[in-house]
Protein backbone atom coordinates (compact mmCIF):
# COMPACT_ATOMS: atom_id res chain seq x y z
CA UNK A 1 0.00 0.00 0.00
CA UNK A 2 1.25 3.49 -0.88
CA UNK A 3 0.89 6.42 1.45
CA UNK A 4 -1.05 9.32 0.00
CA UNK A 5 1.09 12.48 0.24
CA UNK A 6 -1.01 14.97 2.18
CA UNK A 7 -1.06 18.15 0.12
CA UNK A 8 -2.19 21.53 1.28
CA UNK A 9 -4.77 22.43 -1.39
CA UNK A 10 -3.65 26.06 -1.08
CA UNK A 11 -0.39 26.64 -2.96
CA UNK A 12 0.24 30.13 -1.63
CA UNK A 13 -1.44 33.05 0.08
CA UNK A 14 -1.47 36.51 -1.46
CA UNK A 15 -2.84 38.68 1.32
CA UNK A 16 -6.50 37.73 1.72
CA UNK A 17 -6.42 35.63 -1.45
CA UNK A 18 -5.66 31.91 -1.46
CA UNK A 19 -4.21 30.46 -4.66
CA UNK A 20 -5.11 26.77 -4.90
CA UNK A 21 -3.14 24.05 -6.65
CA UNK A 22 -6.27 23.03 -8.55
CA UNK A 23 -6.47 26.43 -10.23
CA UNK A 24 -2.73 26.53 -10.85
CA UNK A 25 -2.90 23.20 -12.68
CA UNK A 26 -5.39 24.69 -15.11
CA UNK A 27 -3.07 27.63 -15.68
CA UNK A 28 -0.20 25.20 -16.33
CA UNK A 29 -2.33 23.27 -18.80
CA UNK A 30 -3.39 26.40 -20.70
CA UNK A 31 0.18 27.76 -20.77
CA UNK A 32 1.53 24.45 -22.09
CA UNK A 33 -1.18 24.34 -24.77
CA UNK A 34 -0.29 27.87 -25.83
CA UNK A 35 3.42 27.04 -26.13
CA UNK A 36 2.68 23.87 -28.10
CA UNK A 37 0.27 25.78 -30.33
CA UNK A 38 2.94 28.38 -31.08
CA UNK A 39 5.30 25.52 -31.96
CA UNK A 40 2.77 23.90 -34.31
CA UNK A 41 2.14 27.25 -36.02
CA UNK A 42 5.82 27.35 -37.05
CA UNK A 43 5.56 24.10 -39.01
CA UNK A 44 5.84 24.35 -42.80
CA UNK A 45 2.48 25.00 -44.48
CA UNK A 46 0.79 25.41 -41.08
CA UNK A 47 -1.10 28.51 -42.30
CA UNK A 48 -1.37 29.80 -38.74
CA UNK A 49 -0.08 33.04 -37.27
CA UNK A 50 1.04 33.58 -33.69
CA UNK A 51 -1.87 35.99 -33.20
CA UNK A 52 -4.37 33.35 -34.34
CA UNK A 53 -2.90 30.87 -31.85
CA UNK A 54 -3.25 33.43 -29.07
CA UNK A 55 -6.84 34.11 -30.12
CA UNK A 56 -7.67 30.39 -30.29
CA UNK A 57 -6.26 29.67 -26.83
CA UNK A 58 -8.30 32.53 -25.38
CA UNK A 59 -11.49 31.10 -26.88
CA UNK A 60 -10.72 27.55 -25.76
CA UNK A 61 -9.98 28.70 -22.20
CA UNK A 62 -13.46 30.20 -22.08
CA UNK A 63 -14.94 27.04 -23.55
CA UNK A 64 -13.16 24.77 -21.08
CA UNK A 65 -13.98 26.78 -17.97
CA UNK A 66 -17.58 27.68 -18.77
CA UNK A 67 -18.47 24.42 -20.51
CA UNK A 68 -16.59 22.25 -18.03
CA UNK A 69 -18.24 23.74 -14.98
CA UNK A 70 -21.72 23.96 -16.51
CA UNK A 71 -21.40 20.41 -17.83
CA UNK A 72 -20.43 19.06 -14.42
CA UNK A 73 -23.38 20.71 -12.70
CA UNK A 74 -25.84 19.58 -15.39
CA UNK A 75 -24.55 16.03 -15.90
CA UNK A 76 -23.33 15.16 -12.41
CA UNK A 77 -24.86 17.46 -9.80
CA UNK A 78 -28.09 18.96 -11.13
CA UNK A 79 -29.91 18.87 -7.74
CA UNK A 80 -27.21 21.06 -6.17
CA UNK A 81 -27.43 23.52 -9.05
CA UNK A 82 -31.20 23.75 -8.74
CA UNK A 83 -30.97 24.17 -4.96
CA UNK A 84 -28.24 26.82 -5.19
CA UNK A 85 -27.65 28.31 -8.66
CA UNK A 86 -24.63 30.20 -7.30
CA UNK A 87 -22.84 26.86 -6.88
CA UNK A 88 -22.18 27.09 -10.62
CA UNK A 89 -19.51 29.70 -9.85
CA UNK A 90 -17.84 27.85 -6.94
CA UNK A 91 -15.09 26.42 -9.14
CA UNK A 92 -12.59 26.37 -6.25
CA UNK A 93 -14.54 23.44 -4.80
CA UNK A 94 -13.65 21.31 -7.83
CA UNK A 95 -16.07 19.75 -10.24
CA UNK A 96 -15.25 20.10 -13.93
CA UNK A 97 -16.57 17.81 -16.66
CA UNK A 98 -14.45 16.96 -19.69
CA UNK A 99 -17.58 16.29 -21.72
CA UNK A 100 -19.02 19.68 -20.81
CA UNK A 101 -15.69 21.31 -21.55
CA UNK A 102 -15.58 19.44 -24.86
CA UNK A 103 -18.93 20.90 -25.88
CA UNK A 104 -17.80 24.33 -24.70
CA UNK A 105 -14.63 24.12 -26.80
CA UNK A 106 -16.59 22.91 -29.85
CA UNK A 107 -18.85 25.96 -29.54
CA UNK A 108 -15.92 28.37 -29.16
CA UNK A 109 -14.01 26.74 -32.04
CA UNK A 110 -17.06 27.25 -34.25
CA UNK A 111 -17.09 30.93 -33.27
CA UNK A 112 -13.33 31.18 -33.92
CA UNK A 113 -13.80 29.62 -37.37
CA UNK A 114 -16.48 32.15 -38.29
CA UNK A 115 -14.25 35.00 -37.19
CA UNK A 116 -11.07 33.81 -38.93
CA UNK A 117 -12.45 32.16 -42.05
CA UNK A 118 -11.09 28.70 -41.22
CA UNK A 119 -12.88 25.37 -41.50
CA UNK A 120 -14.00 23.59 -38.36
CA UNK A 121 -11.94 20.51 -39.23
CA UNK A 122 -8.78 22.55 -39.73
CA UNK A 123 -9.10 24.23 -36.33
CA UNK A 124 -10.11 21.00 -34.59
CA UNK A 125 -7.08 19.17 -36.04
CA UNK A 126 -4.80 21.99 -34.89
CA UNK A 127 -6.32 22.04 -31.39
CA UNK A 128 -6.58 18.30 -30.68
CA UNK A 129 -2.86 17.67 -29.95
CA UNK A 130 -2.87 20.53 -27.43
CA UNK A 131 -5.72 19.22 -25.28
CA UNK A 132 -4.04 16.26 -23.49
CA UNK A 133 -1.59 18.51 -21.63
CA UNK A 134 -4.57 20.26 -20.06
CA UNK A 135 -6.16 16.93 -19.16
CA UNK A 136 -2.90 15.84 -17.55
CA UNK A 137 -2.69 19.01 -15.47
CA UNK A 138 -6.34 18.76 -14.44
CA UNK A 139 -5.99 15.17 -13.23
CA UNK A 140 -2.89 16.09 -11.22
CA UNK A 141 -5.02 18.83 -9.68
CA UNK A 142 -7.67 16.23 -8.77
CA UNK A 143 -4.98 14.10 -7.12
CA UNK A 144 -3.64 17.04 -5.10
CA UNK A 145 -7.20 17.81 -3.99
CA UNK A 146 -7.61 14.18 -2.90
CA UNK A 147 -10.82 13.88 -4.93
CA UNK A 148 -12.19 11.50 -7.57
CA UNK A 149 -10.47 8.53 -5.93
CA UNK A 150 -10.84 5.01 -7.22
CA UNK A 151 -12.61 1.88 -6.08
CA UNK A 152 -11.28 -0.23 -3.18
CA UNK A 153 -8.31 -2.43 -4.06
CA UNK A 154 -5.81 -4.79 -2.45
CA UNK A 155 -3.12 -4.06 -5.04
CA UNK A 156 0.25 -2.86 -3.71
CA UNK A 157 -0.25 0.68 -5.06
CA UNK A 158 -3.61 1.22 -3.38
CA UNK A 159 -3.84 4.50 -1.44
CA UNK A 160 -5.81 5.61 1.59
CA UNK A 161 -7.22 9.04 0.80
CA UNK A 162 -7.77 11.46 3.69
CA UNK A 163 -11.39 12.32 2.88
CA UNK A 164 -13.61 10.47 5.39
CA UNK A 165 -15.97 9.59 2.54
CA UNK A 166 -13.21 7.36 1.12
CA UNK A 167 -13.80 5.02 4.07
CA UNK A 168 -10.18 4.74 5.21
CA UNK A 169 -9.52 1.82 2.86
CA UNK A 170 -6.90 1.44 0.10
CA UNK A 171 -8.23 2.64 -3.23
CA UNK A 172 -7.05 2.88 -6.81
CA UNK A 173 -5.32 6.24 -7.43
CA UNK A 174 -7.56 6.61 -10.47
CA UNK A 175 -6.61 10.26 -10.91
CA UNK A 176 -3.08 9.10 -11.78
CA UNK A 177 -4.47 6.43 -14.13
CA UNK A 178 -6.36 9.15 -15.95
CA UNK A 179 -3.34 11.45 -15.99
CA UNK A 180 -1.29 8.64 -17.55
CA UNK A 181 -3.85 7.63 -20.18
CA UNK A 182 -5.79 10.81 -20.99
CA UNK A 183 -2.71 12.95 -20.52
CA UNK A 184 0.57 11.24 -21.37
CA UNK A 185 -0.57 8.37 -23.62
CA UNK A 186 -3.16 10.43 -25.50
CA UNK A 187 -0.67 13.24 -26.06
CA UNK A 188 1.92 10.86 -27.50
CA UNK A 189 -0.61 9.21 -29.82
CA UNK A 190 -2.16 12.40 -31.18
CA UNK A 191 1.04 14.46 -31.30
CA UNK A 192 2.99 11.87 -33.28
CA UNK A 193 0.00 11.02 -35.48
CA UNK A 194 -0.30 14.70 -36.40
CA UNK A 195 3.41 15.01 -37.21
CA UNK A 196 2.66 14.04 -40.85
CA UNK A 197 -0.03 15.60 -43.06
CA UNK A 198 -3.35 13.85 -42.47
CA UNK A 199 -6.73 14.14 -44.18
CA UNK A 200 -8.82 16.94 -42.73
CA UNK A 201 -10.58 15.72 -39.58
CA UNK A 202 -8.41 12.64 -39.04
CA UNK A 203 -6.33 14.07 -36.18
CA UNK A 204 -9.36 15.22 -34.19
CA UNK A 205 -11.04 11.88 -34.95
CA UNK A 206 -8.10 9.97 -33.47
CA UNK A 207 -8.20 12.23 -30.41
CA UNK A 208 -11.92 11.63 -29.81
CA UNK A 209 -11.67 7.86 -30.27
CA UNK A 210 -8.71 7.34 -27.96
CA UNK A 211 -9.99 9.75 -25.32
CA UNK A 212 -13.31 7.90 -25.21
CA UNK A 213 -11.52 4.55 -25.02
CA UNK A 214 -9.20 5.62 -22.21
CA UNK A 215 -11.97 7.28 -20.22
CA UNK A 216 -14.24 4.24 -20.61
CA UNK A 217 -11.46 1.96 -19.28
CA UNK A 218 -10.51 4.17 -16.32
CA UNK A 219 -14.13 4.40 -15.18
CA UNK A 220 -13.91 0.70 -14.19
CA UNK A 221 -11.37 1.72 -11.53
CA UNK A 222 -12.89 5.02 -10.46
CA UNK A 223 -15.59 5.40 -7.83
CA UNK A 224 -18.74 6.79 -9.48
CA UNK A 225 -20.02 10.14 -8.32
CA UNK A 226 -21.99 9.41 -5.11
CA UNK A 227 -24.99 11.48 -6.17
CA UNK A 228 -25.34 9.31 -9.31
CA UNK A 229 -23.84 5.89 -8.59
CA UNK A 230 -24.06 3.32 -11.37
CA UNK A 231 -26.57 4.08 -14.09
CA UNK A 232 -27.14 0.49 -15.30
CA UNK A 233 -25.89 -3.10 -15.17
CA UNK A 234 -24.12 -2.48 -11.86
CA UNK A 235 -21.11 -0.95 -13.62
CA UNK A 236 -22.12 1.70 -16.19
CA UNK A 237 -21.18 5.22 -15.07
CA UNK A 238 -22.07 8.65 -16.37
CA UNK A 239 -18.49 9.09 -17.58
CA UNK A 240 -18.79 5.96 -19.71
CA UNK A 241 -22.20 6.93 -21.05
CA UNK A 242 -20.99 10.38 -22.08
CA UNK A 243 -17.90 8.86 -23.73
CA UNK A 244 -20.03 6.94 -26.24
CA UNK A 245 -21.09 9.97 -28.33
CA UNK A 246 -17.49 11.26 -28.22
CA UNK A 247 -16.32 7.94 -29.67
CA UNK A 248 -19.05 7.98 -32.33
CA UNK A 249 -18.13 11.55 -33.27
CA UNK A 250 -14.48 10.51 -33.59
CA UNK A 251 -15.42 7.53 -35.73
CA UNK A 252 -17.51 9.77 -37.99
CA UNK A 253 -14.61 12.20 -38.37
CA UNK A 254 -12.25 9.39 -39.35
CA UNK A 255 -14.67 7.83 -41.81
CA UNK A 256 -15.44 11.11 -43.54
CA UNK A 257 -11.77 12.20 -43.47
CA UNK A 258 -11.02 9.70 -46.23
CA UNK A 259 -12.91 11.94 -48.64
CA UNK A 260 -11.23 15.12 -47.42
CA UNK A 261 -8.08 16.83 -48.76
CA UNK A 262 -4.78 16.48 -46.90
CA UNK A 263 -3.46 19.97 -46.06
CA UNK A 264 0.25 20.34 -46.81
CA UNK A 265 0.57 17.02 -48.65
CA UNK A 266 2.60 17.13 -51.84
CA UNK A 267 3.48 20.81 -51.48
Amino acid sequence: MLVYPHFDPVALHLGPLSVRWYGLMYLVGFAAAWLLGRSRAKRPHAAWTAFQVDDLITYTVLGVVVGGRLGYMLFYDLPSLLANPLSLFMVWQGGMSFHGGFLGVVAMVWFFCRKNGKSFREVADFTAPLVPVGLLAGRIGNFINGELWGRPTDLPWGMIFPDPRAGGMPRHPSQLYEASLEGVALFCIVWFYSAKPRPSGAVSGVFCLFYALFRFIVEFFRTPDPQLGYLAFGWLTMGQLLSVPVALFGLWLLMTARRMPTPGAGE
